[in-house]
């Protein structure tokens, strides 16, 4: 039996990342669960694609909108299952067990539990909140999804939008969510930056202004603009 999943990883300029994020999936290569790499690259100017292409990846090519880089690699996928990561994203040793007990639930799909390269308590609190937040139903992009293609395209897939892609999906599957057994660890270069509290309520007041009815185009030039 061929493996059967297909990895596919949105990236801009994600080139300083991808080596931790690609070799942690060696493990899932080695367990014979990987099908293949995909990466859908936004139009990046450094060696995101070189790298990807150096690691085996298919690299597909299209405009910088992160749920349309994520149909396109969808479109292009061969595998029965989907794992979607971001660049930032290297899953934790171990990982690979807990998925492949997932493999038996097609109708349901699985996040990773949240944790951050770095430690502390405001790294400690941010990523419990965003435990506790996935567990009622509302993972985002950076703990992962692993989704089978026919769950996937029930309940319509990500929309070609260049924000909350993520949440977008998530609220298509109430009810169709679970927790694996396995950790995601994100960089919190961002967070070390703007500081952990700024970020963490931008990223709060982005999701509500989203679920009132803001367009995620507006959304974007907003979040972008205080970057």
């Amino acid at each position: 039996m061929r493996a059967r999943i297909s990895v596919i990883i949105p990236t801009l300029n994600a080139g300083q990342a991808l080596a931790a994020c690609f070799g942690a999936l060696m493990e899932g290569v080695e367990q014979g669960l990987i099908r293949e790499l995909i990466v859908s690259d936004g139009g990046s100017d450094d060696a995101t694609v070189t790298l990807a292409q150096g690691w085996g990846g298919e690299v597909v090519h299209g405009a910088p909108s992160r749920g349309g880089q994520l149909q396109r690699g969808v479109a292009v996928a061969q595998g029965e299952w989907l794992l979607i990561l971001h660049a930032d994203t290297a899953l934790q040793a171990g990982w690979s067990e807990a998925v492949q007990a997932h493999l038996a639930d097609p109708e349901a799909a699985g996040w990773f539990r949240l944790a951050f390269d770095a430690r502390g308590f405001a790294a400690t609190v941010v990523a419990g909140w965003a435990n506790l937040r996935s567990r009622l139903g509302l993972p985002y992009g950076d703990q992962g999804m692993l989704i089978h293609r026919d769950l996937y395209a029930a309940v319509g897939g990500y929309p070609d939008q260049p924000l909350m892609e993520d949440v977008a999906l998530a609220r298509q599957l109430r009810g169709k969510l679970c927790g694996l057994d396995a950790v995601a660890v994100t960089s919190a270069a961002k967070y070390k930056q703007q500081g952990w509290l700024n970020r963490g309520a931008r990223n709060l007041i982005t999701l509500v202004r989203y679920c009132a009815g803001t367009s995620p185009e507006v959304l974007s030039a907003s979040y972008n603009k205080r970057k």
